[in-house]
């Protein structure tokens, strides 16, 4: 079987010794979508567009600290830990999206108490952006040529000539598809569901699909982690398992709020 070739090259542009990569552009512009849509959430629940800003910084360095924290300690921890100063070189490429949850998360904690805005509240609203900015990294990863997918036959493989000759699984694509249908899926949910239950309702669907999904997408994965568990799951799945049983929680949290008179 024939398989498609996938060789673009990851930077798109260079300007002498500024150097434009495709996993910046499609980062940043998923930020920018989701910085619109939080606000246009806003407009449409009677609230100033501007009392969000601020967050925005708090969100960003708290995506990018955290996954590269993440990256550093739960899939590299031996060499992270005797080159400690590799950890700053994030240009070098290295971020876990749990980390970056995680660290959104905080961030949005921290912005939250400053700014006195409801914390439950612009968690459950952002989770709606978070989808759309993590589908368009996965972008990213394609054209980075990473998170790669183990060998295979099946007709959705692609062969990554920037790394080998072997038709992958394209596991970022995928995921990409899992976190778009999922951003749909909320979407939905915010439009129709009961407005009191939103609170954990829109977190509570976000984790329990995106984190089923992750668990489920990481036996088609190339091993990411430096070191073996030692388990039958892999890294990727076993720091999915907390935010999975959190996101079951959060939607038993919203039913019982629908229920209660």
């Amino acid at each position: 079987m024939q398989h498609p070739v996938w060789n673009v090259d990851p930077i798109l542009l260079k300007l002498g010794p500024l150097q434009v990569h495709w996993y910046g552009l499609f980062f940043a512009g998923g930020l920018l979508l989701g910085y619109a849509i939080i606000r246009k959430i806003c407009q449409f629940e009677g609230k100033d567009p501007e009392s969000v800003d601020p967050l925005f910084g708090y969100v960003v360095l708290g995506i990018i600290i955290g996954a590269r924290l993440a990256h550093c300690f739960f899939y590299e921890p031996d060499y992270f830990l005797t080159h400690p100063i590799e950890i700053l070189k994030i240009w070098k490429g290295g971020l876990a999206s749990h980390g970056g949850l995680l660290g959104a998360v905080i961030g949005l904690w921290l912005g939250s108490r400053r700014y006195h805005i409801s914390f439950g509240w612009i968690v459950s609203r952002l989770t709606i952006p978070t989808l759309l900015v993590a589908a368009m990294i996965r972008l990213g990863n394609l054209f980075n040529s990473e998170i790669l997918g183990k060998p295979t036959e099946a007709p959705t493989a692609i062969v990554f000539a920037r790394v080998d000759s072997l038709p992958r699984h394209p596991v970022m694509l995928y995921e990409s598809f899992a976190y778009f249908l999922t951003f749909l899926l909320l979407t939905a949910i915010y439009r129709f569901a009961d407005r009191k239950r939103l609170d954990t309702l829109l977190p509570g669907v976000g984790l329990t699909a995106v984190f089923g999904a992750r668990i489920g997408l990481e036996i088609f994965k190339v091993p990411q982690a430096d070191y073996s568990t030692g388990l039958p799951l892999n890294v990727g799945q076993l720091l999915s398992i907390p935010f999975l049983l959190l996101g079951i929680v959060l939607i038993v949290i919203s039913y019982r709020k629908g229920v209660t008179p």
